[in-house]
């Protein structure tokens, strides 16, 4: 098989999550994804495509492309987020000292802290005048 890519644009709003979700499902679904596997990529394809759709163009709005890539030597899948959106870097923001109570804590960056250690693999890069956050996932 080697590598399979699929590609979606959406409008980066949330109310496109579920078309976003039913995107990434869909071709889960056609490898048989572990149930484990995928219930940590969608909470990490909503976390990060609700982020998307809530920061990167606001007050205005723009697109967002989600590339899906799965590799079957070794078994993942790779998802990169692409929004033209005001540049930024969710990997920057320091990791919330999750020590303290709710109360104590500051207001998010819990969402992108439990994508990080849900995920094998995270990077971000800014190029060509585009964000471009990738997530990486093994299957086994």
């Amino acid at each position: 098989m080697g590598v399979k890519n699929f590609e979606f644009q959406v409008e980066a709003k949330t109310d496109n999550l579920d078309e976003v979700m039913n995107f990434v499902g869909t071709h889960l679904d056609e490898i048989d994804c572990p149930f484990k596997v995928r219930m940590q990529i969608d909470i990490a394809v909503e976390e990060i495509f609700v982020n998307i759709a809530s920061y990167a163009y606001s007050p205005g709005s723009g697109d967002a492309t989600i590339k899906l890539e799965i590799d079957d030597d070794p078994e993942l899948v790779k998802i990169i987020f692409i929004d033209s959106g005001v540049p930024y870097d969710p990997l920057k923001k320091r990791d919330p000292d999750i020590t303290l109570s709710a109360d104590e804590r500051a207001i998010g960056g819990l969402g992108i802290f439990m994508v990080k250690k849900s995920m094998d693999d995270m990077f971000y890069e800014y190029k060509d005048e585009q964000n471009m956050l990738t997530i990486i996932k093994k299957l086994n």
